[in-house]
């Protein structure tokens, strides 16, 4: 058993630790690949597509960022910045892709996008 003052100075070794560790974006999974499964849309939209209602979602999407909002994708309720291989990613505008790449926090630097 620890006694109180190791107790608090292994309790702020840990703390700094994992200070640390999100400040480096190692608790963040920077720098792991990744491969999801979702709808490919707009970032500034995400899955609702609320700044055009009615509007089918391909159109939306390809609205949105040729006005300037980044590719995303939808996961469940989650939406990651996609950043890369734009052209290919247009081919899935509005529907359902994989895509690969780097994860940095919410944002993924695409290696590849396929059919799911």
């Amino acid at each position: 058993m620890l006694s109180g003052k190791r107790k608090w100075n292994y309790l702020m070794a840990l703390l700094l630790a994992a200070t640390l560790m999100a400040g480096s974006g190692m608790a963040q999974g920077k720098g792991k690949s990744v491969t999801f499964t979702g709808q490919v849309t707009d970032f500034m939209c995400g899955a609702k597509h609320t700044m055009m209602p009615g509007t089918p979602e391909k159109e939306c999407t390809m609205t949105c960022v040729k006005m300037g909002s980044k590719y995303g994708l939808a996961v469940a309720d989650k939406v990651y910045e996609l950043e890369g291989k734009e052209a290919e990613l247009e081919k899935f505008a509005g529907a359902k892709a994989k895509v690969t790449g780097t994860l940095d926090g919410t944002k993924i630097q695409v290696t590849a996008v396929s059919a799911p």
